[in-house]
């Protein structure tokens, strides 16, 4: 079983001492019941009225004090089994400052330019309990940025040039930041809690009722057969588990400490196993239908559908995937590593007769999402009514849900969703001080400056720019200060704005594996046994096609599937692919048999002349007629290579 790590039920998640885990456990349900409540539209069916922020008030209370209940004030630190007196103190004042916030925010807000005391204190208390939160969940590199804006807030009026920003009083920033909804009460904010924890519990309820094993043998019966098979069945599997979440590092946890070791096992070198992994789960933020959280708060920040954005990011992700199984499969053939031995592989028509009915929740929800056009809040919320349906009725392989694994799976999604609230939150702040102070503005117009002449040129630096600052950071902390910071710079030479936040999320994610600081990669490297910052690179190489695609795409709306030519399209996604491979085939030095260092080279340069787009500039079509005959001459001297020496174990198509 590829995920059957991960405690199914909730005791692995809560402290031991009856005291923690009554408060665990209430608190939990209490977030995960209201976001559920806000997803299914409850509040206005049973006729409450009140305000967004107020709801976003009240939820944040309560996962303040969850964190300050379950984690340690040190994070290296293991989970108490008291209630220090400190964190009890911070739990009721996290609970009384969202209690309070909730019912008084309409008369804060109605008195905000007169700046009442009341919600000074409110104010001050969220920002520095969020802080704290934030230490707690995520570690100090999202603090440290959050810090790093505040001060520049406060003197960056002293700043000469472009990045200079307005004067700001520290308690009127501090006032706007936890009242306006430019700050904590914002976007970010609101997808975090009504989005993600449908999301979250969705998963959930796919775990405890079998579901995440009717996939993992899906995954091992489709590609155990193939050479390779352990890198596939890994490929497949890490790019459901997280597509579902977008939470990299956890996904990694789940799942790698089963594929890791098998493809190890299987004769996949230790930096090689643990950097597939890396990679295959850091792409599941790319893959529809679901995209983590970001492309939620992305459809959002750009006024469009979700739908309008899975629909960008399909070729992109099948283009990053087809260069990940291809070169899995081309490292296998290299190394003769061998299929998953026919005992361990289930037949796909047995395991498909006892789990066809976990799709029927996948069906509804994509069915909610693009045909009936519901909130992605909504959509989840039917999906999670599909897949209890069928746990309970079915379930698989002798796992099948009961009352009390929903109850678990309730519970265990609101613990789990604190990480991503305090996240929201901390980014809730930083679009606050840009809005407040100018700077985002004033950053957007130096980018501009800096690039000015060349959209090349400014789209390498907002690329280094958003690797730099992505790194050591959450997915969604990402995306929300990169989404800030470059993309109006973008969107100001003329790039279009769902291009320009494409561009953004790619080069932001890659942070997560690229050296010297690829929390993705190093995680695997750790399960694996195996040098760091090699897995790094070795990540790197695999990923490729996302620090090349996004360049593409941004001068062509043929990747992104917005042009208006169905056969152009069509044939720049075929050259795509073809050049994918040929790409990939010289990166790992093997074709249909290793290939000599021109080969290589002339298959990198064939290849990267195919994945041009025919609209990307006038002579496009010259340059794919140039990599094409390239490629083909490869493929010939290969095909004569071969034939003229015997074929070894190993080698052979990718069947």
């Amino acid at each position: 079983r590829l995920m059957s790590v991960e405690t199914t039920g909730v005791e692995a998640s809560i402290p031991p001492s009856p005291l923690l885990r009554i408060a665990t456990i209430v608190l939990g349900a209490l977030i995960a019941l209201a976001g559920l409540a806000w997803g299914a539209d409850l509040y206005r069916l049973v006729g409450w009225t009140f305000l967004t922020e107020q709801f976003l008030a009240a939820i944040l209370g309560l996962s303040l004090a969850l964190v300050f209940v379950t984690r340690p004030l040190r994070r290296s630190d293991p989970r108490p089994k008291q209630l220090t007196w400190y964190d009890s103190l911070l739990a009721l004042i996290s609970l009384g400052a969202g209690i309070y916030a909730a019912f008084e925010y309409p008369t804060i807000l109605s008195n905000f330019f007169s700046q009442p005391t009341d919600g000074l204190i409110v104010s001050w208390l969220f920002f520095l309990l969020v802080i704290e939160g934030l230490r707690r969940t995520s570690g100090w590199s999202l603090v440290i940025v959050v810090l790093a804006f505040t001060v520049y807030a406060l003197v960056g009026h002293l700043v000469e040039g472009e990045l200079q920003t307005r004067n700001v009083d520290l308690n009127n920033m501090v006032f706007y930041l936890g009242v306006d909804t430019s700050g904590l009460f914002g976007l970010v904010l609101l997808v975090g809690v009504t989005v993600v924890i449908p999301f979250i519990f969705f998963g959930n309820l796919l775990q405890a009722s079998g579901g995440s094993f009717f996939f993992n043998d899906l995954a091992l019966g489709l590609m155990g057969r193939f050479r390779g098979g352990a890198a596939k069945i890994s490929i497949l599997a890490s790019t459901l588990f997280g597509s579902i979440s977008g939470i990299v590092v956890s996904n990694i946890l789940a799942t790698g400490v089963i594929t890791i070791p098998m493809m190890k096992k299987s004769g996949f070198k230790p930096e090689q196993a643990a950097a597939i992994e890396a990679s295959a789960t850091n792409g599941g933020q790319l893959m529809p239908p679901v995209m983590g959280a970001v492309a939620f708060l992305m459809a959002d920040f750009l006024q469009i559908s979700y739908a309008e954005v899975a629909l960008a990011a399909l070729v992109p992700a099948l283009l990053y995937y087809l260069a990940l199984f291809i070169q899995a499969d081309l490292e296998a053939a290299k190394a003769h590593i061998l299929p998953v031995p026919l005992k361990e592989i289930p037949r796909i028509v047995a395991v498909l007769m006892k789990g066809w009915f976990f799709i029927l929740p996948f069906a509804v929800l994509i069915y909610a999402l693009f045909w009936l056009n519901r909130e992605a809040e909504n959509a989840a919320v039917f999906a999670c009514i599909g897949v209890a349906l069928v746990g309970l009725a079915f379930g698989y392989s002798g796992h099948r849900l009961t009352l009390r694994g929903i109850w678990d799976a309730l519970v265990r999604t609101g613990i789990s969703s604190v990480d991503i609230i305090m996240i929201s939150a901390a980014a809730g702040f930083i679009m606050g001080i840009l809005q407040l102070t100018g700077l985002g503005f004033a950053l957007t117009l130096f980018l501009v400056k800096f690039g000015a002449g060349s959209i090349f040129l400014l789209l390498v630096i907002a690329g280094l720019m958003c690797i730099v600052l992505g790194m050591g950071m959450p997915t969604l902390g990402v995306y929300v200060l990169l989404a800030v910071l470059i993309a109006p710079s973008l969107v100001e030479v003329g790039i279009s704005p769902l291009a320009a936040h494409m561009f953004i999320l790619y080069l932001g994610m890659m942070s997560f594996v690229t050296p010297p600081l690829a929390i993705a990669a190093f995680f695997a490297a750790n399960l694996a046994g195996a040098a760091p910052v090699r897995t790094g690179w070795v990540a790197m190489r695999f990923s490729w096609t996302a620090y090349i695609v996004p360049f593409l795409f941004v001068f062509s709306p043929t990747l992104l599937l917005q042009s208006p030519s169905w056969s152009g399209t069509i044939l720049s996604l075929a050259t795509a692919a073809v050049g994918v491979w040929f790409v990939s085939a010289g990166a790992i030095g093997y074709a249909l048999r290793p290939l000599s260092l021109p080969l290589r080279v002339a298959s990198i340069v064939g290849g990267g002349l195919l994945l041009i787009p025919l609209e990307m500039f006038h002579h496009a079509a010259i340059a794919n007629g140039i990599g094409l005959a390239m490629v083909v001459t490869v493929l010939a001297i290969e095909i004569v290579a071969r034939r003229a020496t015997p074929a070894t174990v190993g080698e052979g198509a990718a069947e």
